[in-house]
């Protein structure tokens, strides 16, 4: 049993530590939130660029949806450890914040370090993605999307429709035109008319763009979080270490 003077002493250290921790949940809630927000975001405005590489939606937004969902929950169960003084609920919030700090860690460096496969492998789905267009299927949505939204035709440009049996029944998408309403199927059928009718910019250097960018974001929150996340690993232990050590009891 410490001494009187001694727990006198140590309780205003306690009482700091205990600030400091809510103040760190309280922001690692918001950061759970954010993440939560992000993959909202990219579920409703990213979800045509995932989805022309796999047939079925990509499940990045609901990984970032999950993720975020679980940050809350813990960043609630932090402030309520820190309250209580419990020393064994500030050591499983430490324990996570170091599983989550090695997580993020990882998909920080792997996004870095695999951006260049990402975008080799990007662009080999977008041309099987052309060359299997009907108008029909979510790859074709997908497609559409894309020429619509980002103002452009074709993998390097328009012209690779040439090749494809779509073109030869129906000729060039009409999502390829820069004014739908005056894009005849004459002009769509003959590449030499459809010049001036369609975008003359491919698409996968405009896809590559948007998707190194949004990765470029996606690791730069990884990595500030991760490194986020020691600052609250070193607070729960400390605060945990000093009430054991000296039989603190919260009230």
């Amino acid at each position: 049993m410490s001494s009187p003077s001694r727990r006198l002493q140590t309780k205003p250290v306690i009482t700091c530590l205990k600030t400091f921790l809510i103040s760190y949940s309280l922001i690692f809630w918001l950061t759970g939130v954010i993440l939560l927000a992000v993959g909202v975001w990219g579920k409703v405005s990213l979800e045509a660029y995932f989805s022309v590489a796999v047939e079925k939606s990509t499940n990045a937004p609901y990984v970032l949806i999950g993720t975020g969902a679980i940050i809350v929950i813990f960043g609630l169960f932090g402030c309520f450890a820190t309250c209580r003084g419990s020393p064994w609920m500030l050591k499983l919030y430490a324990m996570f914040l170091t599983l989550v700090f090695l997580a993020e860690l990882v998909a920080g460096i792997s996004g870095f370090l695999f951006r260049h496969e990402i975008k080799e492998i990007l662009k080999t789905t977008y041309e099987d993605a052309v060359n299997n267009y009907n108008g029909t299927n979510a790859r074709s949505d997908a497609v559409d999307t894309i020429q619509r939204n980002l103002k452009c035709c074709g993998v390097q440009n328009y012209t690779d429709w040439g090749p494809t049996e779509y073109f030869k029944m129906n000729g060039i998408p009409k999502s390829c035109c820069k004014s739908p309403n005056h894009c005849t199927t004459d002009a769509l059928r003959n590449m030499t008319k459809a010049a001036g009718e369609v975008y003359p910019t491919g698409c996968i250097s405009l896809v590559t763009t948007v998707m190194e960018s949004n990765l470029g974001i996606i690791a730069g929150i990884s990595f500030g979080i991760a490194f986020f996340q020691l600052i609250g690993i070193f607070l729960a232990c400390c605060l945990s270490r000093y009430i054991t050590n000296n039989q603190y009891e919260m009230v």
